[in-house]
């Protein structure tokens, strides 16, 4: 069954965690299924962005609602201490019954996001970070006393109390550009993949279609073979802007979920940042006949 998401970014009008509030209220009773938001520091610096704390952002929004899931798209995890992470979710999955879902991925963009505060660089550093950095996270939320050391991250005989509702673990997703290969090898030991497009001029995200959901969930499967989480439920979150005709957007939608996708995310690239639009389009309710 597809499900079907709001994705906004933590700048511009969403700065402000009562707008972002009032959006999740509004996904819910419109019939969404969740609501994520970006986690940026500066996004693109030059453009001297509004930008929120996405925690702040998804705690707001966790009291508004009740059924909702709600998550970061994506957290970067290696510019994050992965125990004033997992608190966080903790707290936030508590607070919201069980609710959460956790993206994770590299960020962008590196010399902005990284650079500016004088953290590492290199991709290649980053990417063994995060892998560190989700495994940390996933023996943190056993609950039992765990020591772990790695190249980047060190934990020495820590139980964290409580856990989150959801057991084993939240849910973690893992994105990247696609067609790269390694984010999507990394996203088939978690939960969930959430590859995401990049345009030929590198703004905006071009629309995915069923051909291109059908090679990354092949791509997935075949990645899954064989290993012990074969046979678990897998997420594939495919993210867009929807067209705005209704038919054409509902017929888009399950062309992807017959590829294999399990998640739709709507975003505006064409208003970034800007709630009116997103209120507007949140309100006609997801892009397929429920």
């Amino acid at each position: 069954m597809m499900r079907f998401a709001i994705d906004v970014p933590n700048f511009g009008d969403f700065a402000d965690p009562r707008v972002v509030a009032d959006l999740a209220r509004r996904a819910e009773a419109a019939g969404w299924d969740a609501l994520f938001v970006w986690d940026h520091v500066t996004h693109r610096k030059d453009l001297r962005r509004q930008i929120a704390d996405p925690w702040i952002l998804l705690t707001a929004a966790a009291l508004a609602t009740s059924t909702i899931r709600l998550g970061t798209m994506l957290t970067p995890l290696p510019r994050r201490r992965v125990q004033k992470l997992a608190r966080e979710v903790t707290t936030l999955d508590r607070l919201t019954g069980g609710r959460m879902i956790l993206g994770a991925g590299l960020g962008s963009p590196i010399p902005d996001e990284f650079g500016s505060f004088g953290e590492p660089t290199d991709p290649k550093e980053l990417a063994a970070h995060l892998d560190e950095g989700l495994t940390a996270l996933d023996v943190l939320w056993s609950g039992e006393p765990v020591t772990f050391h790695g190249q980047h991250v060190i934990i020495d005989d820590v139980a964290f109390l409580p856990t989150p509702v959801q057991r084993p673990r939240v849910p973690i997703w893992v994105g990247g550009y696609w067609p790269g290969r390694r984010p999507m090898r990394r996203a088939a030991r978690w939960d969930g993949a959430a590859p995401i497009m990049r345009s030929a001029d590198g703004v905006g995200s071009p629309l995915p279609d069923a051909a291109i959901t059908r090679e990354i969930h092949a791509f997935l499967a075949e990645c899954r073979a064989g290993t012990e989480r074969e046979d678990e439920a897998f997420d594939l979150i495919m993210l867009g802007m929807s067209p705005g005709d209704p038919a054409a957007a509902a017929e888009l939608t399950a062309e992807l979920a017959q590829a294999g996708a399990t998640w739709w995310a709507e975003n505006l690239w064409t208003d970034l940042g800007r709630a009116e639009p997103m209120i507007r389009r949140t309100e006609q309710g997801p892009p397929a006949a429920r």
